[in-house]
């Protein structure tokens, strides 16, 4: 690894969180980054751990420590099957704001998921996710 690749990574994780701020119609990337760790933390544990390993493989270095930061796979994957279930525990993350709109913040960090990873890989994980929790992504 050299200063390059860490250079290169923090250069790619400020473009996420502008893309993902865009799509909540801000330009707070501290508002961006807490969103994007807050979806990728909860559909990781909801993914078998090969899933969540390949998903991981496919992002930026930097984000990546973000993705498996606190992972515990023998604990995975959760056995949340309901699209409510599933917002309301992302909602956990955002204890301040009880105004946050989880659906359309879960909606805007996947599209940018979407945007920036293999779309082969976006279908496996969709595949592994119950069809009431794909809905919020498809």
């Amino acid at each position: 690894m050299t200063v390059h690749s860490i250079e290169r990574t923090v250069q790619k994780t400020h473009e996420w969180l502008k893309e993902i701020a865009a799509e909540l119609g801000s330009d707070d990337q501290q508002q961006a980054f807490h969103a994007l760790r807050a979806v990728l933390h909860h559909l990781r544990d909801r993914m078998p751990v090969e899933e969540a390993v390949h998903v991981g493989a496919e992002l930026p270095m930097l984000i990546r420590g973000v993705y498996y930061e606190g992972w515990k796979p023998s604990r995975v994957p959760v056995k949340i099957r309901h699209k409510d279930e599933f917002l309301a525990e992302m909602a956990k993350d955002f204890p301040d704001d009880s105004t946050a709109d989880i659906e359309r913040i879960a909606r805007a960090v996947f599209k940018v998921l979407k945007h920036r990873i293999d779309a082969g890989e976006v279908d496996d994980m969709l595949k592994v996710l119950p069809e009431d929790i794909r809905a919020i992504f498809e």
